[in-house]
């Protein structure tokens, strides 16, 4: 459907003045929140998300040696757009919908980041995301500067009309500023979004775009018809994975937290149990370990022999909750509950949700032996500071959910590419593994067993060289992370802005280097 059939006389302003327009979130009642810290009013105690990123990098900074002037670039925001436009609702009244999208670093370009649509949305959020989207794809080696957007709407309250019309009103609004494209800015998924919104992103920047023959590497994270990448969706659940894993595979870090390496057996709880939540705890699960406990905005349920992860998601989608569900031992009620499950005794916690879920409130409290950052932003500086006190590891968000822009990476890169990954290479892989088979059948004198005439056989696909390339780039960031940490004498949070400031220098002093 054309754009301009979907809102043909709607047009962004700075403001309307009808007075049969209403803003749209005067019109949101309800809103998914975690803790009270997420409710909008700010603890006065606690800095803000923004304010916690800033901090966290001048920590770092003052270890880099760089010039202060070059610091203060890579710190700020390059630029930040916000506007409003008009939505005509499914009754006929007509609201007003605000948006923003910051590009927080262009030493790279295109920039990257996600589209969030919640009424937490603000400038300091966006921002702040933008700026963690630059030191991300820097700690991972995807050569991108950060972006981030967002619109101030609670998707569960509007129809699938009117979240089409927003989303191309949006798009259409990025596009008039030239502030979109394949080489420009490139979104993708975030918390409201998924493939769907991606789509109609993509189908609207192709309507003031038709030249373009890249066009369809406009943004990441949509539908495998509309140029999707397999593996995408699972991402950043399954890079929190591999962090995680090839941490407690390490036997020195293991034992400094008195476990035994490895996965199995180790006691996992996920706070969140959306898109991320879900595939990090799926994957633990099939590892061997036991995820124990999984948080919601509405409460909790535990089982000390691990939860079934899948049988979990499949009756949180028949019933809307978590709760109730029939093969835990415990299922309660409340999101201060939720937020005090926190503090349940485990191995690895897994905070998935928002932003400053642990907090100088309750990191005294916090029992994990290791915290994987999964969400963005989940603990506040005097939280971290209380935990490495306590000898807690924490994997920070910047290193641990790359996942989802390592594969959106992947997927632009196919993109531009027009061609899919392992196209030209799995028949060629199929006939060499044929060819082995022969001489080893030859040498030995017997027929291998069909098991490994499969494995030598098969070549690889898409979803093989995706999982493969995120496997390899999460396990060398962390190699990174771990020199400069014991090289600096420092934690693994600062030392992975260390990676990223100096990188993002480097490429501002040399604009010729490449990662």
């Amino acid at each position: 459907m054309l754009a301009s059939r979907l809102f043909p006389s709607l047009c962004a302003r700075s403001l309307l003045r009808r007075s049969a327009v209403s803003p749209l979130t005067s019109l949101n009642a309800s809103s998914r929140l975690y803790s009270a810290s997420a409710s909008g009013e700010h603890d006065a105690a606690e800095p803000t998300f923004l304010e916690c990123v800033s901090m966290y990098f001048d920590k770092a900074a003052k270890l880099t040696g760089h010039d202060q002037d070059l610091l203060n670039s890579i710190r700020e925001t390059d630029t930040l757009v916000s506007f409003t436009f008009p939505l005509k609702r499914d009754n006929g009244s007509v609201t007003t919908v605000k948006a923003y999208r910051a590009h927080h670093s262009g030493h790279r370009r295109p920039t990257k980041g996600g589209i969030r649509y919640s009424l937490l949305v603000n400038e300091d959020e966006v921002q702040a995301l933008a700026a963690l989207m630059t030191y991300k794809c820097a700690v991972v080696d995807v050569p991108y500067g950060g972006g981030k957007g967002g619109i101030l709407i609670d998707p569960k309250t509007l129809s699938e009309r009117e979240l089409e019309s927003i989303t191309r009103s949006f798009t259409t609004e990025l596009a008039k500023k030239n502030f979109i494209g394949p080489g420009i800015d490139v979104p993708a998924p975030d918390m409201g979004t998924g493939a769907r919104e991606m789509a109609w992103i993509k189908e609207t920047y192709q309507e003031f775009r038709p030249d373009d023959v890249n066009a369809m590497a406009v943004v990441t994270g949509k539908p495998l018809e509309h140029g999707g990448i397999r593996g995408r969706t699972e991402a950043t659940g399954l890079g929190v994975f591999y962090g995680l894993r090839e941490l407690l595979h390490q036997e020195a870090v293991a034992k400094s937290v008195g476990l035994t390496p490895g996965v199995e057996g180790k006691r996992i709880i996920v706070q969140g149990f959306g898109n991320v939540g879900f595939y990090a705890a799926k994957f633990f699960h099939e590892a061997g370990a036991k995820v124990i406990g999984i948080i919601e905005y509405d409460g909790f349920v535990y089982h000390e022999d691990g939860l079934d992860i899948q049988k979990l998601k499949e009756h949180q989608t028949q019933t809307g909750s978590i709760l109730d569900f029939a093969n835990c031992q415990k299922s309660v009620r409340g999101a201060a509950e939720g937020l005090k499950a926190l503090e349940l005794e485990c191995d690895v916690l897994i905070p998935a949700a928002l932003e400053q879920q642990i907090t100088r409130h309750n990191a005294h409290n916090i029992k994990a032996k290791i915290i994987g950052e999964a969400a963005n932003g989940p603990t506040t500086p005097e939280a971290d500071r209380i935990l490495a006190d306590k000898g807690v590891i924490i994997l920070p968000d910047m290193f641990l959910n790359a996942g989802g822009v390592v594969v959106s990476y992947f997927e632009w890169l196919k993109n531009i590419s027009h061609v899919r990954f392992g196209r030209l290479s799995r028949r060629f892989e199929s006939r060499r593994g044929d060819a082995l088979i022969a001489v080893l059948e030859k040498t030995l004198g017997q027929e291998l067993p069909p098991r490994d005439r499969e494995v030598l056989m098969r070549g690889g696909t898409e979803k093989d060289f995706v999982y493969s390339g995120l496997e390899d780039t999460m396990i060398e960031a962390l190699a990174t992370i771990q020199d400069i940490a014991v090289r600096k004498e420092t934690d693994y949070r600062t030392a992975a802005y260390i990676s990223a400031i100096d990188k993002v220098a480097n490429v501002l002093k040399g604009r010729d280097r490449v990662f």
